[in-house]
């Protein structure tokens, strides 16, 4: 698993980072295409499975751009079970009676009716 880290700069229109510890750099017209060019070059140092990005702003002309390349990916709420339960069938068990008792809560906080209106 590969994490690279980011630190990007606008200047004149013109979008530039550069590797926090590393030697990767780029520089683009806009911050989208900047965040495409470094994925790329992440990949060709690194490209043992899956991509994660995350971009996140500093400032109107600076931001942080983090880029993940392999480890684990989650999708949804079930991601544990996803990744396969280690203690074999009898974990993977116990996930659906959690799973409805947060739908039974969820059901008793919609009930939930003060008789209060809005528009009353």
């Amino acid at each position: 698993m590969g994490v690279f880290t980011f630190v990007l700069h606008n200047s004149g229109g013109e979008w530039t980072a550069k590797q926090h510890s590393g030697d990767i750099e780029a520089s683009a017209d806009s911050a989208f295409d900047l965040q495409r060019k470094l994925v790329q070059a992440a990949l060709a140092a690194d490209s043992s499975g899956a991509v994660q990005s995350s971009f996140s702003p500093v400032s109107p002309s600076s931001a942080i751009f983090q880029v993940i390349v392999g480890g684990a990916v989650f999708v949804g709420g079930g991601g544990a079970a996803a990744a396969g339960p280690a203690g074999g069938a009898a974990s993977g068990g116990d996930a659906a009676p959690a799973a409805e008792k947060k739908e039974e809560k969820v059901e008793e906080e919609e009930d939930d009716d003060l008789g209060l209106s809005l528009f009353d």
